[in-house]
């Protein structure tokens, strides 16, 4: 989840009781909120560390305790040495460690319904968590937080709440706000659960028989996988697993992706649209609509799997396509990429890899020697 609903989120809490623990509880909400994203610093060494280290440890159980703490400790100390006299109002240290603590939890639990998935236990399990519900940032949970901060401010703080179910205007006004942001989670859910129940209408005849070593999902989807394709034969072709991964204006619209053993097919469906999927008129096959990204695996590029930078970005990537050139001199460029983060899938035009940390190339010379690697396709 991006930085900003992560902010909105932590004013919005800080008008409930958890924000009356006392003065400065806003400001560690605040801090806290945002907190686990002090990962960023790794980019001192490089696209390549920062890969390494995102959504890491300060995601994970320590990253949770010490950061809450650090930031009780900033705003404790921050408190009494800016110069105010304490009062009875300020929160203690161990009230602000709670309270800070609640909210670095609050983070990740944001984090873990979105595609882009995080990793909450590490560092003891690197593995990437998600449920695939929301997207990075979504527009819905921004216009509820910033609508929710808006009215609350033009509330007096000591407005009495008209149904008298809550302490004041702000409380209730929050109290609204999270109750349409469990709503939009809620819808999220169920429509993704519908766009996976519609893959094999979608698909058709595209998709082949489920393998043997198919990947079983659940309601939290976990990745790096072992499931590695041994360069699949047209007769050993099947289908590993399926995902839907939302869209940025439409909880409705979804991104369908069928990882086979040996490809990928990509494919947009709109609920509200029962009829023909995206792009596909009544009388035209499945296969001219559907974007397709070959995964081929040989020695080659199981060798250039090996490459730190190629390592890296398989531990980030859940659906990582392989696809390799070989030059006049006899040299081999793999570039993989994460089909998540492909540009486009519609009809009539070539999906494209986003560069940057969604895609990574290694050059392989014929004696096998890495020659060259890193991040992006460029």
């Amino acid at each position: 989840m991006d930085n900003l609903t992560h902010s909105l989120f932590a004013l919005t809490l800080a008008r409930t009781p958890l924000g009356r623990a006392g003065r400065g509880t806003t400001a560690a909400l605040l801090l806290a909120s945002n907190a686990p994203d002090i990962d960023i610093v790794s980019t001192a060494g490089g696209a390549l560390k920062y890969l390494e280290w995102h959504r890491g440890p300060t995601h994970g159980p320590l990253g949770i305790v010490g950061l809450g703490l650090a930031v009780a400790a900033i705003v404790h100390f921050g408190r009494r040495y800016s110069g105010e006299h304490p009062t009875e109002r300020d929160a203690p240290f161990v009230r602000l460690a709670l309270v800070s603590i609640i909210g670095v939890i609050l983070h990740v639990l944001m984090d873990l319904p979105t595609s882009y998935g995080t990793r909450p236990l590490s560092p003891f399990d690197w593995h990437w968590y998600a449920e695939d519900w929301l997207p990075i940032v979504d527009i819905y949970l921004l216009a509820i937080l910033g609508a929710a901060l808006v009215l609350g401010s033009r509330s007096p703080a000591d407005a009495p709440s008209p149904a008298g179910l809550f302490l004041d205007a702000r409380s209730r006004n929050a109290a609204i706000a999270l109750t349409l942001m469990a709503a939009n989670y809620g819808l999220r859910g169920a429509t993704h659960t519908l766009a996976l129940a519609r893959v094999d209408e979608v698909f058709g005849a595209l998709l082949p028989p489920r393998c043997e070593a198919r990947i079983e999902q659940g309601l939290v989807d976990r990745w790096p996988r072992e499931v590695n394709p041994e360069g699949a034969t047209s007769a050993s072709r099947c289908l590993v697993e399926v995902a839907a991964m939302p869209t940025f204006l439409s909880p409705f619209r979804w991104r369908l992706i069928a990882h086979l053993s040996d490809a990928y097919e990509l494919r947009d469906v709109d609920l509200l649209d029962m009829g023909t999927p995206i792009g596909a008129s009544s009388d035209e096959p499945m296969s001219r609509v559907s974007t397709r990204f070959p995964n081929r695996w040989t020695d080659t590029v199981r060798r250039a799997s090996l490459a730190r930078a190629a390592q890296v970005f398989l531990g980030f990537a859940r659906f990582p396509a392989a696809r390799y050139v070989v030059d006049a001199a006899g040299d081999t460029t793999v570039r993989w990429t994460d089909v998540r983060f492909v540009a486009d899938a519609g009809p009539g035009r070539r999906a494209a890899a986003q560069s940057g940390l969604f895609s990574a190339v290694v050059r392989v010379g014929p004696n096998q020697q890495i020659l060259d690697e890193r991040l992006g396709a460029r």
